[in-house]
């Protein structure tokens, strides 16, 4: 099993954090509140506009970066220089270890406003400078897994290609593809994710191989020497008519697939369907790429296409880029042996519900979900009047007392996420906007404050 302490060779994630986060630190280790327990919980008060669930990833990633969560000599000399810590401060990050727990919806999951699906227990000192790296890692992955499960469902089983490495971060674009693999796409164009993810990787050629050739035969022939007749040609860089008799000709029959970038897409792929099996390369595969997301996707459904590639819209969360997860206290302790007291916002327009909180998905008979259940006891427990058999508890152990024991293989989270989005009803399944497939309820077991 993994613990929360990194190797001398893992890069230190201590600073990626905000200041606000070591001010906090400084002042609570002062006024004496630093060791109080606390809870800590991380949820979307909304859902992107039209949207109708969101899709839990980055939970992985999160787990390899709190295990490298540490202040190395450099930073402490930073964090020194710049006025933020004193030496007592100092003190506490010299020797930080994360050293409670913390709870999670399983990392492919779906979910909805209200599902606290990051609750992370301890101190108040140790839990709250991980409120940045929380956020940054599950905005940034649940808002990308979100539009990639859309774009999967308007495929309606075509196979998706993952190319957005060249519209983001070089760091983003392997969380992206990461986060693209668990909702479903089949393959990613980025290297560094296949490599640190084992996520199976497909490319072939860019405008500029052709260009650099001196006619689009010579390009075609060079790439089908180097790669097979099982490769896929690019056909738009000139005449599409034209290059598509080049390639079967230099191909043979067998060609595997030709790849178009631009124009009409629905037009020309009808086109080239007709020319490829006129030709004899019936079983040659048709590829769009070229500014797709869900909506243009859906719109191909009736045309005679193998499969898609997405790049820009799927690393900018297709017009949601950030999930719009918050990570908030709810809970912290009460003193002198007492249960744990729940603390709330009351701010307009960006209240929270206090209390240690547990989830449970509600299905019915049938096997559909029909709600998001949220208590402040397990959702294991029994409940009165509760039919059995009819709640799946969503809250998973991923650290136990600093150490991890929630990490899992990607596919996993692959796996997950597909049965996760058949057990939600069919309208969830529709791109148009419409509210949340299923309502979020609050029911608490007992009378507390800060659960009304």
């Amino acid at each position: 099993m993994n613990t929360a302490h990194a190797s001398p060779a893992e890069p230190s994630t201590g600073l990626l954090t905000d200041r606000y986060e070591l001010t906090m630190l400084r002042a609570a280790l002062r006024s004496g509140v630093a060791q109080r327990r606390s809870v800590f919980e991380v949820f979307a008060r909304y859902l992107p506009h039209g949207r109708r669930y969101g899709v839990v990833a980055g939970t992985g990633r999160l787990l390899e970066a709190l295990a490298a969560f540490r202040f190395d000599a450099d930073q402490l000399d930073f964090v020194r220089s710049a006025g933020i810590a004193d030496e007592v401060t100092l003190d506490f990050l010299k020797s930080y270890r994360f050293s409670g727990s913390i709870w999670g919806y399983a990392e492919g999951d779906c979910y909805f406003p209200g599902s606290p699906i990051l609750v992370v227990e301890g101190t108040f000192a140790e839990a709250v400078i991980l409120e940045t790296l929380a956020l940054s890692v599950l905005n940034h992955d649940c808002a990308v897994a979100a539009a990639g499960s859309r774009m999967v469902l308007a495929a309606a089983g075509r196979p998706l290609i993952e190319m957005g490495s060249r519209r983001t971060h070089e760091q983003a674009g392997v969380a992206a593809a990461r986060a693209a693999y668990i909702a479903g796409f089949a393959t990613t164009s980025n290297l560094q994710a296949g490599h640190k993810y084992a996520i199976p990787t497909s490319g072939t050629s860019a405008h500029s191989f052709t260009l650099v050739h001196d006619d689009e035969r010579q390009a075609f022939a060079a790439q089908l020497d180097a790669f097979g007749p099982d490769t896929t040609l690019l056909v738009d860089t000139y005449d599409v008519a034209a290059a598509v008799a080049a390639a079967v000709e230099v191909a043979g029959p067998r060609l595997g697939a030709v790849r178009i970038d631009s124009g009409d897409l629905a037009v020309t792929a009808r086109e080239v369907r007709a020319q490829l099996d006129a030709l004899g390369a019936g079983h040659t595969r048709i590829v769009l790429t070229g500014d797709l997301e869900e909506h243009s996707i859906a719109a191909l459904a009736a045309a005679p296409v193998d499969g898609y590639g997405v790049g820009t819209s799927l690393v900018i969360g297709s017009g949601a880029p950030t999930a719009a997860l918050v990570y908030k206290l709810v809970a912290r302790d009460g003193g002198d042996g007492q249960p744990l007291v729940p603390v709330a916002k009351r701010s307009v327009g960006k209240p929270s519900r206090g209390g240690r909180k547990w989830a449970a998905r509600e299905v019915s008979p049938e096997g559909t979900a029909v709600g998001e259940l949220i208590t402040d006891t397990p959702a294991d427990d029994p409940q009165p009047g509760q039919p059995a058999g009819t709640r799946r508890p969503l809250l998973q152990l991923l650290v136990r007392d600093g150490e991890i024991v929630g990490d899992e293989p990607v596919e996993a989270a692959r796996t997950r996420h597909r049965a996760a989005l058949a057990e939600l009803p069919g309208h969830a399944r529709q791109l148009s906007r419409g509210y949340p497939a299923i309502p979020t309820t609050f029911s608490p077991s007992r009378d507390e404050p800060g659960w009304d």
